[in-house]
């Protein structure tokens, strides 16, 4: 029973109708997974901590080692897996904070190639779901230490471990934006410089009514999300009158001046036409500035712009129909890699409403709540008493060199993630007495199981073996061990080949595929199964199949 929870959970990832372990091979040397669980009931439909440690002991030895990125908790402790493990911990759906590029990339590197390194070592990533924070570590060490192109890093951890049809392995807009920060990184000295960034002014092009807009960063090594500030009215300035010149906005195409800043009135966003679905004008769609009545200072150059649009209920209760985010770092946006590490003083980032990052990772936001902001940024070269605010030359540690790092989580905390954690969702809220800004997960959140969030997170994974083979098999009970043979090796490089492109659609699949619990999921895994045996048997055999089991065609003449 517990085993095909564990696959249903998973979501149509596999031929055999029984679940084998969820990971997967992205190469022969790099293993990701869903993270495993020692406790109840989160082991009834995740990998069980001793299941894994059993495989990975039976199939490479020793030679296997754990980087985790958990900031909600491991749920096992180091010790069940030998204390062989590496904590790089950062929150659910976000990217990671540059400064723990150099030194994950490092520590992986060392494990693998190092002076020690014995032929079948293997690195083993997993955060929660095995695919955004796990795909943008594999992808980014793919390409900074094996010279991979991020179309092939990503075309590879996509077909290694999503189902076709259920869109990319990483497929978060802000992770993606990392990726080809990294790739940047990569090629200019892997040399990083972080600074404190002050937010100057946030532009924005077509405001709807009821939008909350908020600067966060990270705090506690990048374990904790913080918000810095969140705008009041009273810090809005709605631009009337004629419609500003649009040349005089600063654009985040070009390459932000290291003069100082043009005046409020330059740095004044032009208003665009606000369309509603149905394509009329909607009200609310202003071009407005919003300036902090103080300094807003972020620790680091990582940035995120929090929005959320609500409408005002009774008895306590607020309608949320807007949730969206984006992070950028001002360092790359900046130019630092390109400039030996001397990045702009200054600048503007830009985005449209359509390339931010949507509810728990996926691209659905609600409705609209603008149509494009811009976030004027600027670092900061003193501190608070007057001397000047140093920054932090950061590089890859060499082969031998220690490498830091990061405390992790308490591994506890992943047993009460999903019932305690507060998630940002469209529906119904309580509000704060204290500050009117909404605190509790939606009704739909706080209602549903653990399991259900489980659901979302792995709906599409698959399973692979190092040389591409499907199907990982384990019987808990203690049988033998095995991978199916591999018909088609390919272990190294990516072949010479043109990647599929990776639309849009691809990219929303993920975030708008919605289940409905236990019977939606079946459903996906007979589409699953029917696509899959088209390949080899008849069309004719398929489509006078009657009923699917758990995967398993049943033919009329077997019912």
């Amino acid at each position: 029973m517990a085993s095909i929870l564990r696959q249903i959970v998973a979501g149509p990832r596999q031929k055999h109708p029984e679940a084998g372990l969820d990971l997967c091979y992205v190469t022969d040397n790099i293993i990701a997974t869903s993270g495993p669980s020692s406790t109840f009931p989160q082991r009834a439909y995740r990998n069980p901590t001793e299941a894994l440690v059993k495989f990975l002991d039976y199939k490479h030895n020793n030679e296997w080692a754990i980087w985790e990125f958990r900031a909600e908790g491991t749920g096992y402790p180091d010790s069940e897996v030998y204390g062989r493990i590496r904590h790089y911990p950062w929150p659910d759906h976000h990217p990671p904070p540059f400064a723990l590029i150099p030194n994950i990339m490092a520590s992986m590197r060392d494990w693998l190639k190092g002076p020690d390194t014995k032929p079948g070592r293997v690195v083993v990533v997993h955060c929660k779901a095995g695919k955004g924070r796990s795909g943008t570590t594999a992808v980014s060490y793919l390409i900074s230490e094996e010279g991979w192109t991020v179309e092939d890093a990503l075309f590879r951890f996509t077909t290694r471990r999503m189902r076709s049809g259920f869109g990319a392995g990483v497929s978060i807009p802000s992770q993606l934006r990392w990726i080809r920060y990294v790739d940047r990184w990569a090629k200019h000295q892997k040399l990083y410089v972080e600074r404190k960034v002050e937010i100057v002014e946030i532009h924005v092009w077509g405001l709807r009514e009821g939008v909350k807009v908020a600067i966060e960063g990270y705090v506690d090594e990048g374990r904790t999300i913080k918000n810095f500030h969140t705008f009041d009215r009273h810090e809005r300035i709605i631009v009337d009158g004629q419609d500003p010149d649009p040349t005089s906005a600063i654009s985040a195409t070009t390459s932000p001046s290291s003069s100082s800043l043009p005046s409020s009135d330059a740095r004044s966003p032009p208003s665009v036409p606000q369309q509603t679905s149905s394509g009329g004008l909607e009200n609310g769609g202003n071009a407005v500035i919003f300036r902090p009545a103080q300094s807003i200072i972020l620790p680091s150059n990582d940035i995120s712009v929090d929005l959320e649009r609500r409408n005002k209920a009774t008895y306590g209760w607020t309608m949320v129909t807007s949730v969206a985010h984006v992070w950028f770092n001002a360092f790359f946006e900046g130019h630092g890699p390109e400039n030996h590490g001397d990045a702009a003083a200054d600048g503007v980032f830009e985005i449209a409403w359509d390339a931010m990052d949507g509810i728990k990772g996926s691209a659905r936001k609600g409705t609209r709540a603008l149509d494009r902001l811009g976030v004027v940024w600027r670092a900061v070269d003193s501190q608070n008493d007057g001397k000047p605010a140093l920054p932090q030359i950061i590089t890859e540690p060499k082969e031998g060199e220690p490498v830091p790092e990061m405390k992790a989580a308490d591994w506890k905390s992943a047993q009460h993630s999903n019932l305690v954690a507060i998630t940002k969702d469209l529906g119904l809220r309580t509000e704060s007495p204290v500050s009117g800004v909404s605190k509790a997960s939606s009704l739909r959140s706080s209602g549903s199981s653990p399991q259900h969030s489980e659901e979302d997170q792995l709906v599409g994974v698959k399973v692979h073996g190092p040389s591409g083979e499907q199907h990982v098999s384990h019987e808990l009970a203690g049988a033998d061990l095995s991978i199916v043979t591999a018909s088609e090796p390919d272990l190294g490089m990516p072949k010479v080949r043109s990647p599929a492109p990776m639309t849009q659609a691809d990219v929303s699949k993920i975030g708008d595929l919605e289940l409905g619990g236990v019977p939606s999921v079946v459903a996906n895994m007979q589409k699953s199964r029917a696509h899959d045996e088209s390949d080899s048997k008849a069309e004719e055999g398929l489509k006078t199949s009657k009923e699917h089991v758990l995967g398993q065609v049943l033919k009329e003449d077997q019912r």
